[in-house]
């Protein structure tokens, strides 16, 4: 690798303050966390990163997600416009 173009890679927290959930991870987003910090379970400190979505929050990952009745809007269409049958 060519010295001085990269940007430097180091542990992060990511904290998603909806959930109150957060993990360690690496990443290079670490000098762009405006000086925040945290203290992490292992007593060291590390740069902090807010999230709004995190596997922790999101529907798809928490079961939460709705799922579309997309029979049901077939069958509308189909009785206000007819079927393929129809024709």
């Amino acid at each position: 690798m060519k010295p001085g173009i990269h940007p430097s890679y180091g542990p992060v927290v990511f904290r998603d303050k909806a959930a109150d959930f957060a993990f360690l991870t690496r990443s290079t987003l670490a000098g762009t966390t405006g000086g925040r910090t945290v203290e992490w379970e292992d007593g060291h400190t590390y740069p902090v990163v807010d999230v709004e979505i995190s596997s922790a929050s999101h529907p798809f990952y928490t079961g939460t997600a709705r799922v579309l009745d997309t029979a049901g809007r077939v069958e509308r269409f189909e009785r206000r416009y007819g079927s393929r049958a129809d024709r």
